[in-house]
């Protein structure tokens, strides 16, 4: 049974290395091709014979990667179906498993090869950093612990994705429920906001032996490591060599002192308009007005078509790059049961091509992620001609930037979806759910800093953790009668178990994007051009460079926050 929608993809070049037929699935099969490698590194006695070996690595590494890619999104396409759940489970059994110790071999042949020092210095050098850095913190006795913090993560996307209620005689994935928290009744928001909440608690327990578990693991990862915790140790891993834990620390404070203050100022406005002493969680995505909820579209078919039109409008390279992807049916973007929670884009690293899921129910929010993983995706498709395969992806950092400005580029053709004064008002929705992100932001951030430098906290001292950095970025909302729903909130992030540090990335790029919008508001064609030639780039340049490529500064403290904050906050008053 093929649950791929897109069926089997042909190499985006022809393979020179990997058999055409291999199942990739079957370690026998795959084993060879790494002996092959091992024993073709000591032949190769000239540059232009290194760099051949480091392609024909590259080819089987974009193939494997995309094997295990196909086995994911059929997995979470259908995290019902026991085929699929069996093909995922095998290739992170059975092969990944085999596989890691068998890259860090030609990884370790890499950095001692003599041939090494003789590549062109600028164009390998983040390569030759990268791998350099992976070959010190790879230990054999990881690669077991690193299986079941994969499992243990499936066991998470399988619990939430299996969430439903009954409501009012219907039974909804947690996502469908989300249109009834912007509805103007507020009784009916209250009791569809309780039901949801009510049904997280169910799964608390669940939810907490999960991370439990994933501390334990993680932490031992980095002890195995040489690390005094897994903060330190995932700092190097991702390769975070142009920032430290206590820039990310100085970032919480800045958005603490420059964002905070314009948080509290949207939700007083909002709370006035809504007449209410005191705002309720389920007040938040209501519109302050109480008018009816945004229906930007009535079916998947439609929200494609017309953020088909918006890149029409924004450039055509861009918008031959999303009808490419409908053409090849590298989308699965309707909400149902049995299907994970979220949105991602894929690169099929072998096809070269991306391919974007997501859950959408025919809200606003919909429209800011299909043009969120189309940023993705565009920057997949603008590295295609990149044939060093870690090249084709950037740093998460300058990922998120792609999509994030995306985001924002796209929102100035919003009235594809809507009449004029609807238009607006999806332009102040989106920006009021920028700055609000930023304080979600260092909770989810703050949050993984504690855990992973106590890890031999109790569940108490955790959830009095996350309930500090609550109170100190919640704002002004009362949760009075829910505090046990506020104090396990975290549950429903699923960066936090499944991959974790990885959210600090969102806030750093969110700044990358504002400030590439920030350019568009002086010159659209430049900014777009910049931004455009940054994604070209890939991750071949360290992260300073690609910011600067896109017209960005790689800062994120008080002094590059302030002005963005201000751009956002004159924009709004407009509205």
């Amino acid at each position: 049974m093929n649950l791929l929608p897109f069926g089997k993809l042909p190499p985006a070049k022809p393979r020179s290395f990997v058999p055409a037929t291999i199942d990739l699935g079957d370690w026998p099969q795959i084993a060879p091709l790494f002996d092959q490698l091992e024993l073709r590194a000591a032949q190769a006695t000239t540059a232009a014979a290194f760099e051949k070996w480091l392609l024909d690595w590259c080819e089987l590494s974009a193939a494997l990667d995309q094997e295990g890619s196909c086995r994911n999104i059929a997995m979470t396409c259908h995290t019902d179906n026991a085929e699929a759940e069996q093909a995922y489970l095998h290739f992170v059994e059975h092969v990944e498993p085999q596989l890691k110790p068998r890259q860090f071999a030609l990884e370790q042949l890499y950095v001692a090869h003599p041939q090494r020092t003789n590549l062109p210095k600028a164009r390998y050098e983040v390569f030759d950093r990268d791998v350099a850095n992976h070959v010190q913190l790879f230990r054999p006795e990881n690669v077991a612990l690193e299986t079941e913090e994969a499992k243990l993560g499936q066991q998470y996307q399988k619990l939430i994705g299996s969430q439903t209620v009954n409501f009012r005689g219907e039974e909804k994935t947690l996502a469908q429920m989300g249109r009834f928290f912007e509805e103007p009744d507020r009784a009916l928001r209250q009791e569809a906001w309780t039901l949801v909440a009510k049904r997280r608690l169910e799964d608390v327990e669940k939810c907490e032996e999960i991370m439990d578990e994933l501390i334990k693991l993680r932490h031992q990862i980095a002890k195995n490591a040489g690390f005094n915790n897994y903060l330190e140790f995932i700092f190097r891993q991702k390769s975070r060599f142009d920032y430290t834990p206590a820039d990310c620390l100085k970032f919480h404070d800045a958005i603490e002192s420059e964002i905070m203050p314009a948080v509290r100022e949207i939700q007083n406005e909002r709370r006035q308009k809504l007449n209410l002493g005191k705002l309720r969680p389920w007040d938040l995505a209501v519109d302050p007005q109480n008018r009816a909820p945004l229906k930007p579209f009535a079916d998947v078919g439609e929200m494609v078509a017309r953020t088909q039109k918006i890149f029409n409008q924004l450039d055509a390279e861009l918008a031959g790059n999303f009808q490419e992807m409908q053409n090849k049916k590298l989308l699965d973007l309707d909400n149902r049961k049995g299907k994970a929670p979220g949105g991602y884009q894929s690169t099929l690293a072998e096809a070269r091509v991306p391919f974007i899921f997501m859950n959408a129910v025919g809200v606003q929010r919909d429209v800011e992620t299909i043009l969120h993983e189309a940023g993705h995706a565009f920057h997949a498709q603008a590295t295609r001609s990149e044939d060093l395969y870690p090249y084709r992806s950037s740093p998460i950092e300058f990922c998120e930037v792609a999509s994030m400005a995306m985001e924002l580029l796209g929102n100035e053709f919003i009235e594809e979806f809507y009449a004029p004064a609807e238009a607006a008002r999806a332009r102040k929705t989106h920006l009021e759910g920028i700055i609000g992100f930023f304080p979600w932001m260092a909770v989810v951030d703050g949050f993984q800093h504690w855990i992973y430098t106590h890890p031999s906290h109790t569940r108490a001292e955790r959830k009095a953790a996350y309930i500090a950095l609550m109170n100190r970025f919640g704002g002004d909302v009362d949760y009075s009668g829910f505090e046990e729903v506020r104090a396990h909130s975290w549950h429903r992030q699923l960066h936090i178990f499944l991959y974790p540090f990885y959210y600090v990335e969102y806030g750093i790029a969110q700044l990358g994007a504002l400030q590439v919008w920030a350019n568009s508001k002086a010159n659209k064609a430049k900014a777009l051009g910049d931004y455009k030639l940054a994604l070209t780039l890939g991750g071949s340049r360290p992260l300073p460079e690609l910011f600067a490529a896109a017209g960005c500064r790689f800062d994120f403290d008080a002094a590059t926050i302030r002005p963005l904050i201000q751009l956002a906050r004159t924009e709004l008053r407009k509205f």
